[in-house]
């Protein structure tokens, strides 16, 4: 599985990257056929609290790319919701097998 963390005009703190590759290990666990989680950090608005983008793409073989897309006031809190979002779907899936 690779993890690609992408960050859009901004450098990203390696706490941070450490923090995204220790929750992509978790989604890993659920499925064991996803090949690439792609993950792209933004600030939207600097001006506003809730200002931190996160738009997680999990990628299975075989089927149909899972996205999230959520907006919070760290970028930790936004890839834990997206997180949970993408584990619910792939749930779904599972259960529909």
């Amino acid at each position: 599985m690779e993890v690609r963390i992408q960050a859009i005009h901004f450098e990203i703190a390696d706490r941070l990257t450490e923090f995204i590759n220790k929750k992509a290990e978790r989604l890993a666990r659920h499925n064991t056929a996803i090949s690439d989680i792609d993950v792209t950090l933004k600030v939207i608005k600097p001006e506003t609290a809730m200002n931190k983008e996160v738009v997680l793409k999990v990628t299975v073989p075989q089927y149909e790319d899972i996205v999230a897309t959520k907006v919070a006031d760290s970028f930790e809190e936004a890839f834990d919701v997206a997180a949970e979002a993408v584990e619910r779907q792939l749930q779904k899936r599972k259960e529909k097998k």
